[in-house]
This record gives structure tokens, sequence and C-alpha cells, in this order.
């Protein structure tokens, strides 16, 4: 028997914030801040309110409205959330439904959302075994080391209610919307030691001729973000992906670490007064997410990539980390493909390649979806 559903309202920015800050991670797309990331949205607080009025579920959903339109009908976005107990047996009467309900009366047409649920994880080996493999042409061909029985009930009770999984066009994993496969590194339980002797021996040399160069990693600050996002400009040419407006990572770092001090940081990789890489970071409970990364093509036998994502993964595991997370990969395995050297570049940290759930849309009004799909395809 299911029980009674949860009331969902707007919440204040302090009680979301301290709902996120009570846990021991959440995605950081799922903080209040990161609404001021998006001025293109409208950010609205969600809170889920059980029978004793206590808050048990918060998610950030950003609106925007559709193009075009006079009436203010909005598409509803929760990347990376909800923060709720999606493995619920009542998850779609109790949490979804209630939500739905909610961002209706807010003027949702869609709702999109994306389940912080992991179905299936491959270890590095694993990972490289089926690059090697000519019969594996997706990550998804191969055998995983291991995977949640429990990603699939939720899948199924998605699927089951009227929620249409979405498949991502372009690059797989690199599409509009958040990437289903990332790689990550598990932190916890592990010492800093342990976490370098998992790199691959490659990795390890690189390190040590990065210190041998005398490459020299150090945090940045805001002054500091112009310099990233001319190597962020020239990565974009050579990786052919668009790159976001330097005020967009202005705004990030303000946003986020008013927020939190702490939240964003940015490392730059220096060689003889030329800085060749840079990172930003991003903090949210243990979870550590390396969130974009630039490079020159200059002086690449010098290894600053190498030297300054060890240095990331040193401060992460300092701070606690439990989780280091490299973000998006491909899911193609194919030799002709760009971005299978990113591929390889990540397996290197001996983390592992996760497959979420993906994201989900409920479409509220038909018509109205159907002339937003019209709009998206004629971009």
């Amino acid at each position: 028997m299911s029980r009674t559903s949860l009331r969902v309202q707007s919440i204040s920015r302090a009680e979301h914030l301290a709902f996120i800050a009570a846990r021991p991670s959440a995605s950081h797309m799922q903080i209040p801040s990161w609404g001021d990331v998006k001025p293109d949205w409208r950010a609205e607080s969600l809170g889920w309110i059980d029978e004793a009025g206590v808050l048990v579920g918060a998610g950030l959903a950003l609106l925007r409205p559709l193009p075009k339109l006079k009436l203010k009908k909005y598409l509803a976005y929760l990347p990376e959330g909800p923060v709720i107990d999606w493995y619920a047996p009542d998850l779609v009467e109790r949490w979804l439904d209630p939500m739905l309900a909610h961002l209706r009366a807010l003027g949702a047409f869609s709702v999109k959302l994306g389940p912080p649920v992991a179905v299936r994880r491959w270890s590095a080996d694993a990972v490289k075994a089926a690059i090697a493999d000519p019969g594996a042409h997706r990550l998804r061909d191969a055998e995983p080391s291991s995977y949640d029985p429990r990603a699939f009930e939720v899948a199924d009770r998605l699927r089951g209610s009227g929620w249409q999984q979405t498949e991502p066009d372009g690059e797989e994993g690199f599409a509009a919307g958040q990437p289903r496969y990332v790689f990550q590194i598990p932190f916890a339980g592990r010492s800093l030691e342990e976490v370098h002797g998992g790199l691959n021996q490659q990795w390890r040399r690189n390190i040590k001729k990065a210190e041998k160069a005398g490459v020299k990693v150090v945090r940045g600050g805001y002054e500091d973000l112009p310099a990233f996002y001319g190597l962020y400009t020239e990565t974009a040419e050579r990786d052919r992906f668009i790159p976001r407006p330097l005020p967009y990572f202005q705004r990030m770092w303000s946003a986020l670490n008013a927020e939190h001090p702490d939240r964003m940081r940015l490392y730059l990789a220096h060689h003889d007064g030329e800085i060749l890489a840079a990172a930003t970071m991003l903090t949210v409970g243990e979870h550590v997410w390396y969130s974009y990364g630039a490079s020159t093509s200059r002086k690449r036998e010098v290894q600053p990539n190498n030297a300054m994502q060890w240095r990331m993964m040193a401060d992460a595991h300092e701070l606690g980390a439990a989780v280091y997370d490299l973000r998006g990969i491909t899911d193609t395995l194919e030799e002709s493909n760009h971005l299978l050297g990113l591929l390889r570049f990540k397996v290197g940290t001996g983390g592992e390649a996760v497959e979420y759930v993906g994201e989900w849309d409920f479409p509220l009004n038909r018509v109205l979806q159907k002339a937003l799909d019209l709009y998206m395809a004629r971009r």
C-alpha cells in the first residue's frame, strides 16, 4: 500500500541549502546557486514535505519560457535531480506526481529530470578490454563489472507511469542535457597512496615527468578566469565543441563561491612563466567534480594535464571526497571517434565508467511539447 503522497511546494534558498548540506552529496546542479549561473532560466527551489511537516526532499527546477509565445508556459528542468528517495517503491505516486502537479501550477508544459541513479559500472580494466575488443562498438556492449537491479526498477516505474526516456543526439555522452556516461574515481576508504597506486604506469610516469620538467600547479582566482578562458577556446577548437562565453564562468565563480567559499576552484599549470593547462573543480559535500578543462597544444611533452589532475585529486582527497568525478565520457569505442583519446586519458586514473538511467521527460501539454520539439529541430 502506498503511503499518502508528499506535499511539494516552493521553499526558500536557505531551506534548500540546509537540506543539501545535511546530505553526504548532491549534484552541483541541484544547489540553489546553480540557478544564478543560468540567467535565461527562472530558478525555483522545490521542497517535499511529509505528514509531520518535515522537509524530506529538495530540488532545483529551472524554468525556461517557450520561445515566441505570449503565454507564460515553461519547460521545467531538474538536472541530475531532484534529491529524493529514488528507490522508494511508491516513487511515482508519493514523490513524482505531487511534483508534476506543483510544476503544472507554475505553468510548466513539460518536465525533464535526470535521476541520480547509477545503473552499471565498468572498472578501468573492463573499459580497456572493451576498447581492445573489435566486437564491442559501445560501452553498453561490454560486460559491466557491477550493476544495480534497483536502477532497472526505477526505470520501469518511470516508463510505466508515462515518463519518456530521452535519447541524446550528437556526440554520445556529450549532448544537450547531462551526460549519461561519466568516469569516476572512488576515494572512500582509500589513502592517497592507494589512489596513486591505482593510476596506470603511463599516468605515474607523466606526473613524475611534469615534476622533473618544473611544472607548477597553482590555485587561481576570479582574476585568472580570462587566462583559463584563452586555453578553453583553444581546446574547444581542437576538440570540436562550442565554447561557453567568458561571462558564464565569471558568473559561475561569483554565484557558487558566494554560496560556499570553496564551492568552485580554479587550477593552473605553469611552466617557464607560461600557463599550459587550467581546470575548474566543484565540490558539494563528499562529491568533487573536475568540471571544465582547458589546455594548449604547446609543450605537451611536459605533461601539464596529468600534473594538474593529480594536484586536484590530492586536494579533493584532503577535502574528504568520497568520489572524484571526471564527468562525461563517450559511449562509443570506435577508434575513429575523436573522443576516444579523452576516454583513454580518464581510464588511466584507474577509476570506473558509470552509466546513469539517463534523462526523462513528462509532457504535461502535448501540443506545446510538439511545438518545442519542432523549434529545437529547426535550430
